[in-house]
């Protein structure tokens, strides 16, 4: 009887024990991890990142993302990798009711804030701190939680970037099949290559199969080095700057060291001009296709600088073309 009422006594404190951490373990997932509102990437129209006490705001118009009210373009491809995690923030576990803020990169000094708008409404505001060991969350704070949470993915160095890293670096760009003319302009030297295409059969098509062949030619009929201006213009049809210049205007830059113009169903330029004294770091340059100037890194821009007779296809060459033709 004994024995039988020790087992009750026994099952009843385990059950107790069972029930109590059952319900502590309920309430604190349901406080640690608060439930996030959706928000659609579509319906954000700002941004605002402020660090060390610093912001900027990017804003959406009606042809992408600018930046500031100088309304620089955005990198359209870091825009869209900020506006996933805003859409997709999930918090995972909460990590610190401590208020050591420092050792999670979310104390004054450290901490990235966003803040994420649709019109008037804020939609997301949290702060960002370092990556966790993991490697796969983000240490982060929301408005008005005192806590530390994981989020889910490493995030931090998508938002930890400034106006110049976020700013489109594309200066020029266009479909090299549209371009019909190419002139390089150095030193008063210039050489114009027209793009002409005759009938001929194609290398890789049965001589039954006549194709046209595109060729370049200058203006005495002379042959422009087909290889070498496919070269130059793949590089100039997506030609990215390592950065703008600031407190210079396109117009304070005269007299370019070379000039390079296209001429197809639109026409493009892009002059590259000597640099500063004592300035090692690129090539200052404007183009048609942007409004300010940057500069060009110095291996860029000495592989678009080509000597104008270095298009030229070289005589012997010409002459082995013809023999083979005989």
């Amino acid at each position: 009887m004994k024995i039988k009422k020790e087992y009750i006594i026994l099952l009843s404190v385990i059950l107790a024990l069972s029930l109590y951490l059952s319900l502590r373990k309920s309430d604190r997932l349901g406080y640690e991890l608060p439930r996030l509102p959706a928000v659609a990437k579509t319906d954000i129209s700002k941004i605002e990142i402020t660090k060390k006490g610093a912001s900027f705001i990017l804003n959406k118009g009606n042809g992408g993302w600018n930046i500031g009210p100088q309304e620089y373009p955005a990198d359209a491809g870091k825009v869209t990798n900020m506006l996933g995690i805003i859409e997709n923030l999930a918090l995972t576990a909460m990590v610190s009711e401590s208020r050591d803020y420092s050792r999670y990169q979310l104390d004054d000094e450290h901490k990235i804030t966003l803040k994420a708008w649709s019109g008037e409404r804020i939609r997301r505001e949290f702060d960002i701190g370092k990556v966790a060991p993991s490697y796969r969350h983000t240490f982060v704070r929301l408005k008005g939680n005192d806590y530390v949470y994981h989020a889910r993915e490493n995030f931090r160095p998508t938002f930890d970037l400034g106006v110049e890293d976020l700013r489109d670096k594309q200066v020029l760009a266009f479909d090299m099949d549209d371009i019909q003319e190419i002139q390089l302009i150095k030193n008063g030297r210039s050489l114009v290559c027209t793009r002409l295409a005759y009938p001929g059969a194609g290398d890789q098509e049965p001589a039954s199969s006549p194709k046209e062949q595109v060729v370049w030619e200058n203006a005495e009929g002379g042959r422009c080095d087909k290889v070498k201006l496919n070269s130059l213009l793949a590089a100039l049809s997506d030609l990215r700057c390592e950065r703008y210049i600031d407190g210079i205007k396109k117009e304070d830059l005269t007299n370019p060291l070379y000039r390079i113009e296209l001429k197809g169903a639109k026409d493009y330029h892009l002059s590259i001009f000597a640099r500063a004294e004592g300035d090692q770091k690129g090539y200052p340059a404007i183009s048609s296709e942007n409004n300010y100037p940057f500069l060009l890194s110095e291996g860029r821009a000495k592989s678009l600088m080509k000597e104008p007779e270095e298009i030229l296809e070289k005589q012997e060459n010409k002459e082995n073309q013809s023999r083979k033709g005989e």
